[in-house]
């Protein structure tokens, strides 16, 4: 298998985090590419007709995309029951890439465009989104995360490391003091350490 790789995206990260969970990591070939929304890679392209990461290309199937489907794939493959928590762990894994999808909009909004043309209130909605996913995991999903291991660890913690990542100043742990020690505690597993994203 391949899997197409960027390792500043968190959902990228977070199927990396799980083939580090499950021990698959030396099954896949990892090739990174450098790509864009404006400048999509031809590697990107091939593999998926969405021009996003990641993609993983199978030996024995057609290549599968969006991080949901490649970490189901993936904790099928392994049979490592990451997905037990049934309807539970699919909301809190939909919850994060909820607030990955908001943060990377806000990345893209100043990373992308030109100054000219940078729209201060997407930024500030795409962040309030954002903050409002991290309030409701604090109000309501912290007896999950404190619970058996399963994939809306991987995604929560693979969400929160990419805003502290690309930004720092959204004060997402104010009020939210719970999921800031959960995430203290979290980022320190191995599998989280070895896909810290690189500065840049």
């Amino acid at each position: 298998m391949k899997l197409i790789y960027a390792p500043t995206s968190p959902f990228v990260r977070k199927v990396m985090v799980l083939l580090h969970e499950t021990d698959q990591l030396d099954d896949v070939d990892i090739q990174s590419v450098a790509t864009t929304p404006l400048a999509t890679a031809d590697e990107v392209k091939s593999a998926n007709p969405l021009g996003k990461i990641p993609a993983l290309q199978r030996d024995d199937g057609p290549t599968l995309y969006d991080s949901r489907v490649i970490c189901a794939y993936l904790d099928d493959r392994a049979k490592s029951g990451l997905y037990a928590g049934g309807w539970d762990s699919r909301v809190l894994e939909a919850t994060a890439d909820g607030i990955m999808d908001a943060a990377v909009s806000a990345t893209y909004e100043r990373r992308m465009r030109p100054e000219e043309k940078q729209w201060d209130d997407w930024e500030t909605a795409q962040l309030g989104k954002v903050v409002g996913g991290c309030a409701a995991l604090n109000a309501r999903w912290m007896s999950h995360l404190k619970g058996p291991f399963d994939i809306g660890h991987i995604a929560v913690g693979c969400a929160l490391g990419y805003v502290d990542f690309r930004h720092p100043d959204s004060n997402w742990r104010q009020g939210n003091e719970a999921l800031a020690d959960w995430f203290k505690g979290f980022e320190s597993r191995p599998s989280m350490l070895a896909t810290q994203p690189p500065a840049g």
